[in-house]
């Protein structure tokens, strides 16, 4: 892995027990910092990634910016769906309260946020992370951020963080393990305006869905597959997916798959 944990340069011996473990975990180096810039870290070891275990929590350096864990648009959508507005993806989900769904492609989690939110402590929420860097750093930011709000924190908590290949770990699964499968794969077309997702596109998984990988879903879904791709995408047509949700102008559509059982 193309990796290397070290800690920030003001740190403590509790920072460094933890970045050893981190790298142990990942099965990778640590490195002493020794008051070296990131810069210089990289070109000594010969890494383009460098995961910083400070106070600030996890940081990912990579060539494309800084991945971290952050609460993105998850809650200002949280703060809609409280005022009574409908958000596009629960609607597609026709998630409720108690159900249970595998996010298949977590990246920083913010949909798994959401539909913590919705299914509540009665349900289930299992998010599949391929990169396991995203997958360190977001289960550690899981665990340790902090908000005001305690209906966004007890969603976050309840998050089970998982690092596999949702196209490997479909096929381990019994039929109808969950009610919903979510698949959204790194798109085809970038938003632009997404900017702040390009340090995760470094280490994202970029392959696209195969329909085989559709079937596996389906059987594992009890009620339904979403899948959420760029209103400009062609995908849902290469994938037969006739049934999609989305606004007028939203930048984003979910295309879904019932399950039919």
């Amino acid at each position: 892995m193309n990796v290397i944990v070290t800690t920030g340069q003001k740190t403590t011996t509790d920072f460094i027990v933890k970045a050893k473990s981190i790298a142990r975990q990942l099965n990778v180096n640590f490195v002493s910092r020794n008051n070296e810039s990131i810069d210089a870290l990289r070109d000594r070891e010969k890494k383009d990634i460098i995961l910083v275990v400070s106070k600030q929590g996890l940081i990912a350096h990579t060539p494309n910016g800084e991945l971290f864990f952050h609460l993105n648009m998850a809650q200002l959508r949280i703060k809609n769906l409280m005022a009574g507005k409908l958000d596009n993806m629960v609607e597609a989900m026709s998630l409720e309260l108690g159900m249970s769904v595998l996010d298949c492609t977590l990246g920083l989690a913010t949909d798994a946020i959401i539909e913590s939110y919705i299914v509540g402590d009665q349900g289930k929420v299992v998010g599949l992370e391929a990169s396991p860097v995203t997958a360190c750093i977001v289960r550690e930011g899981l665990k340790q951020y902090k908000t005001e709000e305690q209906s966004i924190q007890r969603a976050l908590r309840r998050i089970e963080v998982i690092h596999a290949d949702y196209n490997t770990y479909l096929l381990q699964l019994p039929d109808d393990s969950f009610d919903v499968v979510y698949i959204d794969p790194m798109f085809r077309r970038p938003i632009k305006e997404s900017i702040n997702l390009q340090p995760m596109r470094y280490v994202a998984d970029h392959r696209a869905v195969e329909p085989d990988i559709l079937h596996e879903a389906k059987r594992v879904a009890r009620k339904c597959v979403v899948m959420k791709e760029t209103n400009c995408s062609s995908e849902f047509k290469r994938l037969q997916i006739e049934h999609v949700v989305g606004g007028k102008y939203s930048s984003v559509n979910y295309g879904v798959i019932h399950a039919n059982k």
